[in-house]
């Protein structure tokens, strides 16, 4: 049965013709063109946001200041008491944590605002 329909959408093709070859400079133009577009996509999937995100990032740590609320990427949440070159002292309820900044993903609370809750 599946044979039938299968022969049947063959046979609706176009017959080749003999002699006949597909051009090769179009074929190269038409690679060209799908790599091309390949990159484009790439480019606007996986480069461009990732680029956004860092960029993000490095200004969020350029604006980090004693007193912010922040959350690090291992899940601790504490206030900044002294903001140094690479690192970042915390205090979180009775500890007091040294980070690195790069470990910081997300400011909570800037200090001096007031808290939403």
């Amino acid at each position: 049965m599946h044979l039938d329909i299968a022969n049947t959408l063959l046979a609706l093709g176009a017959p080749a013709q003999p002699g006949t070859q597909a051009n090769p400079t179009g074929e190269t133009i038409k690679f060209v063109g799908m790599m091309v577009m390949l990159v484009v996509v790439f480019y606007f999937i996986g480069i461009r946001p990732q680029q956004k995100k860092a960029k993000d990032h490095a200004n969020l740590l350029k604006t980090l200041r004693a007193g912010d609320k922040v959350l690090t990427t291992g899940g601790i949440v504490g206030v900044v008491i002294t903001v140094k070159e690479k690192t970042v002292s915390l205090r979180s309820a009775d500890a007091k944590f040294e980070v690195l900044k790069s470990a910081v993903s997300e400011i909570t609370e800037r200090s001096g605002e007031a808290s939403e809750s």
